[in-house]
């Protein structure tokens, strides 16, 4: 079958704040040897080591970032980058007085420019060192998105340790899990509560050498003062004061070097650590300008957590680039959304899902007369889009065969005929109403989605009122894009033509054929940014990494076939993706269901808060759904199923609206739903049934109401 493969440790003794910390401050521990260039004691001011011997006191710097300092390197350009931090000096130089970011919401407020933020960065990284951070050890960097985390995330870079990042939401036992399975010898926390949540069970079962405070006092710690802490300025004033010592020798980070470990989100099994390499990280520092063409001066919106490889590759390109970076929250998004009125925002499709509601929340709230007319007007702008897309070439179809010249000929003059019709309502809709919601949400240039599925109902909907939604795919493995649609080739339905420098194939399940385009199976993916494997774990890396650099991803989905001509012409090698192999269910027929096409479909429901559809061995689908009970009531009351006063709805009339709802929105589906379990407690990170990126974990959900299928399937 035809083959589709897709290319495209001492002190200064001066500070008495640090005095606490001597007895571990200079280490003898002994580095493996590199093949790499090393300098022997160049020129600089004396320091003073309780070290009896220096032969083996290694300083790990990054060369185009210290380079200049160290060994006279001054002449790199970012070709030749070879750590991550390296981008801070060619930023510092092209955006210097520019602001980089922006962190209102922390105490205290702070701004810095490119200068500024350098310097920051040089200042912990030195004062890293002098607290005894050694080349090659990891450190805990347990925190929320801020700017200290970013300072301390390449701090710990620069000195060539490796970070082990996790959230402040993550529960203390999965905290001491990964510092254990990470052997991380400290810990950089993101704030005094969360030191007290972690400290009994972390002084009681962990080792740490140091901990580092990013934001608080010191004083609202609970510690027994055994643990040297030491905080945020602490460190940077250390840095400040350091005289850079003579070490025995001096070793430039290398690019196959380890930057990082982010251990994955677990929607089953217990989290893997995945080794993430300088050169991953630099290969989407240098290639993500094709799908966001930012330039100086441009704003982003920040609120994913930064540990996340989405948020984490996006900030680093973006900082690249000479952005402007906002940090915001949930709570606060939307204010700052109007605010800011950024040129890009990066987030997941769950945002694009919130917004969406809210603007049609907006919509059925005003005037009878005015939603008639608005979602007239949008009714008549998608179907514009619909017939723009064929013209254009952009009509996404897993066909083969491509349609006759004189069949594609009339094609394309019906639709530019429809589409010359529609454009001057199209224009109106645009002038009258779309332009105010384009206000109030503030996305000037794009938005742009990824870590998960994006609905096709809302892609839809922000294209027809002139909202740029640019869609992406990846994963922590591959850290983390692989594909993305561009903004000259924005084909929905899909998540886009592979980055440069990275391939694709899809192939069978069972015999690991490779598919010819249009086929479904599973999608496997090579290029620079795949991982280096999974931490202390060969044989889940050999599971899905190949000897030749092939990554299985679990994820199941085709490759669109090349046209050239007709309305599909301009979409060839897009990737498009149908669902997790994992979440597929096998019903009893031997029928396999993909979930996310009817949990998509079923979501555009305003009486649907959450589903997971459900059936695996049982003859028929059911699913668990989270109503959301404050519409369900509204609408059982302009059906006149309850009285106009009633407070609340019975199970009875709660799970008949449901069911009716259910069937309207997924009736176009090849499957349907039939028995349905309601459930008042929605799923939340708190409760462990979402990630820290907000995915549904199914595999919980199906757990903890177990007793309850079991019944309904009876």
């Amino acid at each position: 079958m035809a083959t589709a493969f897709l290319t495209s440790s001492f002190i200064l003794g001066s500070s008495s704040d640090s005095g606490h910390a001597l007895p571990f401050l200079c280490s003898n521990k002994k580095l493996r040897s590199r093949h790499r260039a090393r300098y022997r004691n160049p020129t600089g001011c004396h320091a003073f080591c309780q070290s009896k011997t220096e032969e083996n006191q290694i300083r790990r710097y990054s060369p185009f970032l210290e380079g200049a300092s160290v060994d006279g390197t001054a002449s790199l350009v970012p070709d030749d980058w070879q750590a991550v931090p390296d981008i801070w000096r060619s930023s510092s130089e092209k955006y210097g007085d520019l602001v980089a970011l922006t962190d209102p919401y922390h105490d205290p407020p702070s701004s810095l420019t490119y200068k500024q933020l350098e310097k920051e960065i040089l200042d912990f990284s030195e004062g890293l060192r002098i607290v005894g951070v050694q080349p090659e050890e990891k450190i805990a960097l347990f925190a929320d998105n801020s700017c200290r985390w970013l300072v301390a995330d390449q701090g710990i870079m620069a000195t060539g340790a490796i970070n082990v990042v996790r959230g402040s939401r993550s529960s203390v036992e999965e905290l001491l899990q990964i510092y254990h399975h990470s052997d991380s010898v400290a810990i950089a926390v993101d704030s005094p509560e969360l030191f007290n949540r972690i400290s009994e069970e972390f002084c009681s079962k962990a080792v740490m050498k140091f901990v580092v405070l990013l934001w608080g006092e010191k004083s609202s710690l609970v510690s027994d003062g055994k643990i040297p802490i030491f905080n945020y300025k602490e460190i940077l004033d250390l840095g400040r004061k350091s005289c850079k010592r003579k070490y025995s020798m001096y070793e430039a980070i290398n690019s196959d070097d380890i930057a990082t470990v982010v251990y994955t989100s677990g929607t089953s099994g217990n989290p893997k650590g995945v080794m993430l390499t300088h050169r991953n990280l630099l290969h989407q520092i240098k290639n993500l300008g094709d799908i966001v063409p930012a330039v100086g001066g441009d704003k982003f919106l920040s609120m994913l957590p930064p540990w996340h490889c989405y948020e984490r590759a996006s900030e680093y390109f973006a900082f690249a680039r000479g952005i402007e970076q906002f940090y915001t929250t949930v709570r606060k998004l939307k204010a700052d959304l109007r605010q800011y009125q950024p040129d890009f925002v990066i987030s997941v499709p769950l945002v694009y899902e919130t917004l969406y509601s809210g603007i049609h929340k907006q919509i059925s709230s005003s005037s009878t007369v005015l939603e008639l007319i608005t979602l007239t007007f949008i009714r008549i702008s998608l179907a514009y889009m619909e017939f723009k897309r064929i013209y254009e070439g952009t009509y996404l179809t897993r066909k083969q065969k491509q349609s006759s010249h004189l069949v594609s000929i009339a094609d394309w003059l019906w639709a530019r005929v429809v589409a010359a019709v529609l454009w001057p309502l199209h224009v109106m809709g645009q002038n009258l109403i779309y332009s105010k919601i384009q206000s109030a949400i503030g996305i000037s240039k794009a938005g742009i989605s990824g870590g998960g599925n994006l609905p096709s109902h809302v892609d839809k909907f922000f294209e027809a009122i002139g909202i740029k939604l640019l869609n992406g795919y990846g994963l922590t493995e591959t850290s983390p894009v692989v594909a993305a649609r561009h903004p000259s080739c924005n084909v929905l339905g899909s998540v886009g033509h592979p980055i440069r420098h990275t391939e694709f194939k899809v192939v069978d399940s069972e015999t690991g054929e490779v598919l010819l385009p249009g086929l479904s199976g599973i999608v496997k993916v090579r290029g620079p940014q795949v991982m280096k494997g999974y931490y202390k774990n060969p044989r889940a890396t050999e599971q899905v990494l190949d000897e030749d650099g092939w990554l299985n991803t679990g994820d199941i989905g085709w490759i669109a076939p090349h046209h050239s001509i007709g309305r599909s012409r301009r979409c060839g090698g897009v990737v498009v993706l149908e669902g997790r192999a994992k979440d597929t269910i096998v019903l009893s027929t031997g029928e396999n269901v993909e979930p996310v096409e009817l949990e998509e479909a079923a979501s555009r429901s305003s009486l649907i808060q959450q589903i997971v559809v459900i059936g695996q061995d049982q003859r028929r689908l059911g699913a668990i759904i989270v109503p959301n009970k404050e519409e369900a009531l509204l609408a059982a009351k302009n059906l006149s199923l309850v009285d106009i006063d009633a407070s609340d709805l019975s199970k009875e009339t709660m799970k008949s609206l449901l069911s009716q709802d259910l069937r309207k929105w997924t009736s176009s589906c090849s499957f349907q739903i039939g028995r349905i379990l309601i459930v008042d407690e929605p799923f939340t990170i708190d409760n462990g049934l979402m990630t820290l990126t907000m995915k549904i974990r199914r595999d919980r959900v199906v757990a903890r109401y177990k007793e309850q299928i079991d019944n309904l399937f009876k």
